[in-house]
């Protein structure tokens, strides 16, 4: 089903893949994974067919997927054989209506429109979104425009689906949904899957077959079980441990918690908020505090409202009704009092190289410093790439120089929209063990994320949102007693 020999990919100076051999048989179930930056993505755009006719690349080698070889071959023709569903689902999304959007594929194929609606009606079932049906995909939240964009992909029933990083923008059970349709698509319909993914657990017990990359390069390919049993090489890449237990609802995770900072000035203080798009609410009368080296986690479902009360607290949206009050009611400074991290950084990159987007916030502000600006380049792991361009990194890669970026004038308040997208588990814990580092100094952490494990081993305090309203507060129920005691930290911060 698909084939490729010795496959090299270069951008411009950067080799990105070098002598790929893989074969995948027609019906196969493959995962593939690695460290952020390895060519996972790389990967998939030439098995897609992107690379080399759409996406400008040096290819040598060959790619062919059902007997049509990519670089022979044009898109139209290729797209007829392979779907895929992009790490950042924004990109392929352009219709003003859900259900035109998955209607699009179809309707290309020169379907009847009784089998295009057939499959639009059955791709909105499949991924769990049909009450989105005459939403503007712009309006959505990631995880919901995630669901869209794959279903736009299924309803073309390809022969072969690439997905990459599918889960990532996912709550527990859109992915629980997702994952589900794939696993009929496969064993139903026999269409073959492929896999990018840094979140091993649910995938991992799906797939067939386990390729392990690493700097552009496959290092395993055959049973994954061999490989996941490996602590050694599998902590040497960085990535995760598979999940003892199942996911579960947030609910079961968070116990109360008695409030804490009471005694101390409030950093940033949401009254009574309402706000969303054209007039029209996504959050309700949102109650909040954060205090000087608060670490707070938001969480909740897609399309809970968790992303706009972000933008809410980072004051780029402004407030239908209620307050958003900073210190004393003084209107924060951009970048250097609150700072947020969105959910797809290209959303926040715009100049030539890694190294002059860190540095331009400091610069701007006359505040650069050199030493910080280079640890800053360190515990991101983007010294390597500092004169790269951005926009031709990995995602994961853009993400850790958007955080940079933002890191650079440290602000009193850092907001984190899913900050996973693209990482692998090493590099995470590496940038928030500094984030940690950096709160315990006094700067206040809103982290915005689906990641279990990420939240309970970071934060102090877990909001859950429900349909746009905070429901419950408290702290994990799962999360070990490490923490300092609160009291000496902010005795420090407010001295």
């Amino acid at each position: 089903m698909i084939k490729v020999q010795d496959l090299s990919v270069s951008y411009i100076t950067r080799l990105a893949l070098s002598h790929i051999t893989l074969d995948i048989a027609r019906g196969e179930f493959v995962l593939i994974t690695g460290p952020s930056g390895c060519g996972k993505s790389t990967l998939a755009y030439a098995l897609s067919g992107l690379i080399p006719n759409s996406i400008s690349a040096r290819i040598t080698g060959k790619v062919e997927i059902d007997g049509l070889d990519t670089q022979a071959n044009c898109l139209s023709e290729v797209a007829q054989k392979v779907g895929i569903v992009l790490q950042n689902p924004s990109s392929q999304l352009f219709h003003l209506c859900v259900e035109d959007e998955i209607a699009f594929g179809p309707r290309n194929l020169g379907l009847g429109e009784n089998e295009v609606s057939c499959r639009t009606d059955w791709a909105l079932k499949a991924t769990g979104i049909e009450e989105l049906r005459n939403r503007k995909p712009a309006e959505l939240s990631g995880g919901q425009k995630q669901c869209v964009a794959i279903a736009s992909v299924i309803a073309m029933r390809p022969k072969i689906l690439i997905l990459d990083e599918p889960t990532a923008s996912l709550d527990v059970s859109s992915t629980h949904k997702v994952l589900e349709i794939l696993k009929i698509l496969n064993e139903k319909y026999g269409i073959t899957i492929v896999i990018v993914e840094h979140r091993l657990a649910d995938v991992a017990r799906m797939a067939s077959r386990l390729v392990l990359m690493e700097n552009g390069q496959i290092v395993v390919n055959g049973n994954q079980d061999t490989f996941l049993s490996d602590l050694d090489l599998r902590d040497k890449l960085g990535l995760r441990r598979l999940a003892n237990v199942p996911q579960v609802a947030w609910e079961t995770l968070i116990q109360p918690a008695s409030p804490s900072l009471r005694d101390y000035k409030p950093l940033l203080t949401l009254e009574h908020v309402s706000a969303g798009y054209n007039n029209k609410k996504v959050i309700q009368d949102i109650n909040l505090t954060l205090y000087p080296g608060d670490f707070v986690a938001l969480v909740g479902g897609n399309g809970a409202g968790k992303s706009t009360l972000g933008l809410v607290a980072a004051g780029v949206l402004k407030p239908l009704s209620g307050r958003v009050l900073y210190l004393d009611g003084v209107r924060p400074r951009p970048g250097l009092d609150i700072a947020m991290l969105f959910q797809n950084p290209a959303d926040q990159l715009f100049t030539d190289a890694v190294d002059e987007e860190v540095a331009f916030g400091p610069r701007n502000f006359q505040v650069f410093d050199l030493e910080q600006h280079r640890q800053i380049l360190k515990e991101t792991d983007m010294t390597e790439w500092k004169d790269h361009r951005p926009m031709m990194l990995s995602v994961g890669q853009q993400q850790r120089t958007a955080l940079g970026a933002c890191l650079g004038l440290r602000p009193r308040l850092l907001i984190l929209d899913e900050p996973t997208l693209g990482q692998d588990w090493g590099h995470l814990q590496r940038l928030m063990d500094y984030l940690t580092m950096l709160n315990e100094q006094g700067t206040a952490i809103l982290l915005i994320s689906h990641d279990y494990k990420l939240v309970h081993h970071y934060a102090r305090r877990i909001l859950l949102m429900e349909d746009g309203r905070i429901c419950l507060s408290g702290k994990s129920s799962q999360r070990e007693n490490t923490e300092k005691e609160e009291g000496v930290i902010y005795e420090t911060l407010n001295a």
